[in-house]
């Protein structure tokens, strides 16, 4: 199963941690897999070339773990990543609901760092 978890502060969504595989069907067949990884890296990757935002704190492997944290922003490019945020959270909620026996999709609050 994968795991996904979107991190929050207040009411804008800052982060996401993504680990494991679906196992919906063998690797290069994963439909679920492939969905979750066309999510999360069109949405990194717009963050930066669309946001500006490269993001903080990123950690990817082969064992299916894509994690990442937006950095620090301005009001103009809160907005942007915000729905590029949100598109994300819709892609892998929508998913979640067609597939719940291979991905899970929690959010919980980050507190912010001293």
């Amino acid at each position: 199963m994968i795991s996904a978890t979107l991190y929050r502060e207040g009411g804008s969504l800052t982060g996401c941690r993504l680990e494991g595989h679906s196992g919906y069907d063998e690797a290069g067949r994963d439909i679920i897999c492939a969905a979750v990884s066309i999510l999360s890296c069109t949405c990194v990757n717009a963050l930066e070339s669309v946001c500006g935002l490269p993001p903080a704190e990123i950690t990817a492997n082969e064992e299916g773990l894509l994690s990442f944290f937006l950095p620090e922003r301005d009001e103009e490019g809160d907005r942007k990543a915000q729905i590029l945020m949100g598109a994300l959270k819709q892609g892998l909620t929508d998913l979640a609901e067609s597939y719940p026996e291979y991905l899970k999709v929690t959010i919980k609050e980050r507190r912010k760092r001293p």
